[in-house]
């Protein structure tokens, strides 16, 4: 990857550099800068691919929550990644789901992977207006990922679609 384009697009934007095994890593200071970002890496650094968005869970951390993105340059064969961290808010009581801006105007796979994403961890993408359970099911309580998740919580009974609930009716 070309170094000193790299070292410019950090100029200015709240990016910090960290050092990585094999594969450099760009820290977001300020998660709402990340479309203007990787508007940036996919234009002049050549990163036409998102590979994949995920979470993790650091709950003795503040903020808890880093997002991290992977992208991928068909062009220089090189890889990235882009973390943010973002943190769960509530003022008096009221919850709000931890939020970074959507990428789905900029990588349309983007759609379905920040669906996963919310469903298995719970972080909400602002811009995607389509954040359905895809892994889970409609009606499924918690984000299974997350590290404060009771794995012994039980889900409610679905039907299945013929009508039958899946219990023993014996």
């Amino acid at each position: 990857m070309d170094a000193k384009r790299l070292l410019a697009l950090q100029a200015g934007t709240g990016i910090e550099p960290v050092a990585s095994l094999g594969m450099p890593v760009l820290v977001l200071a300020d998660a709402s800068r990340l479309p203007e970002v990787v508007t940036k890496l996919r234009d002049e650094l050549g990163f036409d691919m998102l590979l994949d968005v995920t979470a993790v869970d650091w709950p003795h951390r503040q903020p808890r929550f880093e997002v991290v993105w992977h992208f991928w340059s068909s062009q220089s064969l090189d890889r990235l990644r882009v973390k943010a961290r973002v943190e769960a808010h509530g003022a008096a009581g009221a919850y709000e789901p931890p939020s970074v801006p959507s990428l789905v105007s900029l990588y349309g796979s983007a759609a379905f992977m920040e669906r996963e994403c919310h469903d298995m961890m719970g972080i909400a993408f602002a811009g995607n207006a389509d954040l359905r359970p895809i892994l889970l099911y409609e009606g499924f309580q918690g984000h299974p990922l997350r590290k404060d998740y009771d794995k012994r919580h039980e889900q409610p009974l679905v039907r299945y679609r013929d009508g039958h609930s899946g219990a023993d009716e014996g």
